[in-house]
This record gives structure tokens, C-alpha cells and sequence, in this order.
């Protein structure tokens, strides 16, 4: 970072205040995370923004916590202030009293020497798989109680008396004895019964679209039917009319569950991202309506899978064969269709890339599409 940057990131730049950490625990910003020592209180020089804020707690044996974190856009000169409770093991909710923060403004140089600053060398990084989401679509995704678990969080529920009457049947009839094949019937389905209820802990869903499942226009005819169930063009119009003041918020949601993914660690985020890159891959009709949102999606594509680790990418491209399958898919859209011109170069440009880094084949059928070949008995 030069020397204008880092001023200029002094005197406008945010800073997060994260009192009582843990020494050891993991705490990260963006694409960076560190270990932090006694010493630590947050992170200084932070650029106005959309940033991901995570950390992981460790016990005593050294072994990291499930992985926890939130979205935060950050405001010039805002100071964010985040205090740790021991007591349930992560950061308290409770907003900070103003004459608090007010403390903490005074006191801005004396905490300096506590806050690391924040590694600008990635920003451009950041910004490239974040441009899209605004900080409507945080208020939107983000889960009610602001926290975005790997883990889903989930609370047994209270028995009743019908289910304590009816455990008390089933360890009655186990009493009592009984033929073996009576015995081996119920023996799984009472200790099914015994497990505590659970269900996801209220607020601590993250709020995606849900994908319409309606495929086709109410009264559509037989020609139609057939076009959009192979078309997703009236699904992707159905789930644009929760963006209708921003058409392109449906980049902003893919990019927000890359990240929760890629950084969050949250399994459902990756899945729902392959909902809706499958989803926009195969809409062709909507080529035609929505130019500017598919160059830009391209776009963001590529520069989503520059970033996907090894790991993932292995599971992205030979689970069901879904990356190629889909991309197949987009470019030939691209190319048996008189769609704009700026949309159908960055297309085939992407094609061209892919092809040479990934070596993959995007001029055959996939084996999904392939004839079925069947044998007639002799």
C-alpha cells in the first residue's frame, strides 16, 4: 500500500472494535484471518464497504469452533464496536450505548496500537466477487439474528405428555418381552422416537429466494408447456419480481452465497448457488431481455472460479458434471440465438478460457444428452 492509500485509508477508513476474544481464536475479514494474540482489539483501516467478518472460538484443548460471521457496509470513519461472551461462547448482540461508542472515539489513538490494519493488498480481490450486493440485499439475505453459522443451530423442542405417554408404551412393550421379530421391529423405531425433536433455531435461517417451482405460465398450451420446462426463462422472470428495482439483485444474492460458502463455510450457501447459476445458464429466452445481466453475470463468474479452492472445485465440476453441464448449456443459448452483441463475445470469450485453463470440451453433447440406446430382446 503506498503512502497516499494508507493515509487516505487512516483519516476515512472504519475501524471494528472486538473486545475479549479469546487469544488463540480465529478471526478473519474478507479473504484474511489470523490467530489473534493478548493484545488484539480489532481491525483499523477498513475501506467503506461490503465486508464478511468471521471467527471461530477455540476450547481448551486448542480444537477451532464451527466457523461464525456477518455482513457488515461499512460506513467512512464508522466505528463498529464488537464485545465476546464467554457465556454462550460468541459475540453479544446487544448494541453498544452510544456514550460507550462515544468512549471509544475519544480513546480512537490510544486503541490504535491494538487494531492491525487492514491487508489492502486483497480489496481488489474483494471487490471483484462482491460488486453486487448492496446493502439492500444484506438487509434481505441475512439471517433475523445476524449471525451466519457453518453449523445450522437447531433447539429440541419440549415433550409433551402424548410423547412421554407414548415412550412410556413403547418401553412397556419392550418389558414385556415378546417374539424376536416383534422385538427387532420395534427396537429401531423406539429408539427413533426417544431422540429428542429438533428444529432450526428461529432467526438463524439465511432468507434466500426461494426458486418458483412453477415452470411454465398459468394457461400455458402444449407448445408452451413444452418450451419453458426446458426454458427457465419464466422461472428466472418469476424470481426477478423480488428485484424489480434492481434487476441485477439476483447477482448480488449469487455472490452472497459464494461468499457464505467460500468463506462462511456454510454448505446450504453452496447449494443455493448452484440453484441459481443453473438457473440463469438455462434460461434462454431471457438472453434477450436481460443483455446486460448475463454479460455481467458471465463476469462474475469468471471471477468466481479463479477463487473456488481445489477441494470444492472437484465437487462443483464432477458432482452430476454440474459446472460443465451447465456452462454447455449457456454457451450454446449463446450461439443458436441472435442475442447482443457485447453479451455473445464475452460468452464465447469465457468458452475460450475455460477451454484453455480447464481443458474442458464444450463442442460435444454432454452424457446427459446423449441417445439412450436400448436393446430389443432376441
Amino acid at each position: 500500500m503506498d503512502q497516499a492509500t494508507a493515509q487516505l485509508l487512516f483519516e476515512q477508513g472504519a475501524s471494528l472494535v472486538f473486545l475479549d476474544m479469546p487469544e488463540g481464536s480465529e478471526f478473519g475479514i474478507d479473504f484474511n484471518s489470523w490467530n489473534v494474540g493478548a493484545e488484539f482489539r480489532g481491525m483499523k483501516m477498513i475501506p467503506p464497504g461490503v465486508h464478511f467478518v468471521y471467527y471461530s472460538a477455540i476450547d481448551r484443548d486448542k480444537q477451532a469452533a464451527p466457523r461464525s460471521g456477518f455482513f457488515h457496509n461499512f460506513s467512512k470513519r464508522e466505528i463498529l464496536v464488537k464485545k465476546w461472551d464467554p457465556s454462550i461462547e460468541d459475540i453479544k448482540m446487544d448494541a453498544v450505548r452510544p456514550e460507550e461508542l462515544a468512549r471509544f472515539e475519544e480513546s480512537k489513538k490510544n486503541m490504535d496500537r491494538f487494531l492491525a490494519p487492514y491487508p489492502y493488498e486483497s480489496f481488489k480481490k474483494w471487490v471483484s466477487l462482491t460488486n453486487h450486493i448492496t446493502p439492500q440485499i444484506l438487509v434481505d439475505l441475512q439471517p433475523e439474528c445476524g449471525i451466519i453459522c457453518a453449523v445450522a443451530q437447531f433447539i429440541s423442542e419440549a415433550s409433551t405428555s402424548q410423547s412421554r405417554k407414548r415412550n412410556a408404551e413403547i418401553e412397556a412393550m419392550e418389558g414385556d418381552g415378546g417374539d424376536q421379530q416383534s422385538e427387532n421391529k420395534t427396537r429401531h423405531s423406539s429408539a427413533e422416537d426417544k431422540l429428542p425433536s429438533l428444529k432450526a433455531a428461529q432467526g438463524t435461517r439465511i432468507r434466500y429466494s426461494e426458486i418458483p417451482t412453477q415452470k411454465y405460465p398459468a394457461g400455458a398450451n402444449p407448445s408452451e408447456i413444452t418450451k419453458y420446462s426446458i426454458d427457465s426463462s419464466f422461472q428466472l422472470e418469476t424470481l426477478q419480481k423480488r428485484y424489480k428495482a434492481n434487476p441485477s439483485g439476483i447477482l448480488g444474492e449469487i455472490q452472497f452465497a459464494f461468499i457464505c460458502f467460500l468463506v462462511g463455510q456454510t454448505y446450504d450457501s453452496f447449494e443455493h448457488w448452484k440453484q441459481l447459476v443453473h438457473l440463469l445458464c438455462t434460461s434462454d429466452e431471457a438472453l434477450h431481455t436481460y443483455p446486460k445481466l448475463f454479460t455481467d453475470f458471465i463476469g462474475m463468474l469468471h471471477f468466481q472460479i479463479r477463487e473456488i479452492p481445489e477441494d470444492f472445485f472437484v465437487d462443483i465440476v464432477s458432482q452430476n458434471n454440474f459446472l460443465t453441464t451447465t456452462l454447455h448449456e449457456l454457451f450454446s443459448n449463446l450461439e443458436s440465438q441472435d442475442v447482443d452483441a457485447t453479451l455473445r463475445s464475452r460468452g464465447l470469450k469465457f468458452r475460450q478460457h475455460l477451454t484453455e485453463k480447464f481443458k474442458w470440451d464444450f463442442t460435444s453433447e454432454p452424457d446427459e444428452y446423449a441417445p439412450v440406446v436400448v436393446e430389443s430382446a432376441d
